[in-house]
């Protein structure tokens, strides 16, 4: 039976970590933002991912976050939970602790050394019968995953529906999957949200970043109504802030952690260690950049 198009399409939050004046995993302000982030309409939520500082969580503060999320959110959008751990057991294990919670959606990430060991792998976790699959094609330095090995798996494994991808260059390898797909293949754009407009037009059916949900669903609301014209001048509005918040993953999980805190929605802008640092000057410009994207919010939704 050929599958049809997994119905994934606008906002997807990746969540940050909240943590508390000692280092505690923040749940309570983990379910606050999520409660925020669905009133801006967000379509889904990622948690926990890189954006999460998922290495420095331990299993149990992975299984917590997921829960709150799933509990908070009670199925109104879909919850990719985030499987990528120190070897394929291990996320098998995870997968199987996440299904024990009743989460049904999650994101796989596997190290590619050649076809058949990934494929190998891919095929190892879906024996635990996940019921809807994102994978996660993450390459910063180049085109990332074959595509042949991409359609392969999409047209053997069921619960195989979604792609994240986070390639250099990304515009390419959107067309070409979904082209190949014939857009069966829901593809989501994540890293490379720095280039919305034109993943819009490729045909790109969500988007995974971090923070400013009622802006990047405006946008996205904007395009999709055929104001496209209105939608590529508020995305134009935000690149001072791209350009600054994605210089590295690091100096992105900085900046908006620091607006969280500043929104009032976390009550820290604390992050783990090993980081790089965040010093006045980067406070300085995040300040400023924040501001901005506060009083852009305010008006989007009639409260300025």
């Amino acid at each position: 039976m050929m599958k049809v198009l997994y119905p994934l399409h606008g906002i997807v939050t990746v969540l940050n970590t909240p943590f508390t004046h000692d280092d505690k995993v923040d749940r309570e302000a983990l379910a606050h933002h999520v409660r925020m982030a669905l009133d801006a309409g967000v379509s889904g939520f990622l948690v926990p991912a890189m954006a999460s500082e998922v290495k420095k969580l331990t299993h149990s503060e992975k299984l917590g976050m997921v829960e709150k999320v799933l509990e908070v959110v009670n199925n109104a959008v879909p919850v990719f939970a985030g499987t990528a751990d120190v070897d394929i057991q291990s996320s098998g294990k995870i997968i199987k602790a996440y299904q024990a919670l009743g989460c049904r959606h999650f994101l796989v990430q596997i190290p590619f050394q050649e076809p058949d060991q990934f494929k190998g792998d891919f095929l190892n976790l879906m024996d635990h019968d996940p019921e809807v699959v994102m994978l996660q094609d993450w390459d910063p330095n180049g085109y990332g995953l074959p595509d042949e090995l991409i359609l392969e798996l999409f047209d053997q494994v069921p619960a195989f529906r979604c792609l994240k991808v986070e390639t250099v260059p990304a515009g390419v390898k959107y067309s070409s999957i979904l082209r190949q797909t014939e857009g069966r293949l829901n593809v989501s754009g994540g890293w490379a949200v720095s280039q919305m407009p034109e993943a819009l037009e490729r045909g790109v059916h969500a988007f995974m970043p971090t923070g400013m949900h009622h802006i990047y669903t405006k946008i996205f609301s904007d395009y999709k109504a055929g104001d496209i014209d209105q939608a590529k001048a508020l995305f134009n509005k935000l690149l001072p802030v791209l350009a600054f918040s994605n210089q590295h993953l690091d100096i992105s999980i900085h900046f908006f952690k620091w607006m969280l805190w500043k929104q009032g929605i976390y009550p820290t802008p604390n992050v783990r260690k090993p980081i790089l640092s965040f010093d006045e000057t980067h406070q300085k410009i995040a300040d400023q950049l924040i501001d901005f994207v506060i009083n852009k919010e305010l008006e989007i939704q009639g409260l300025k």
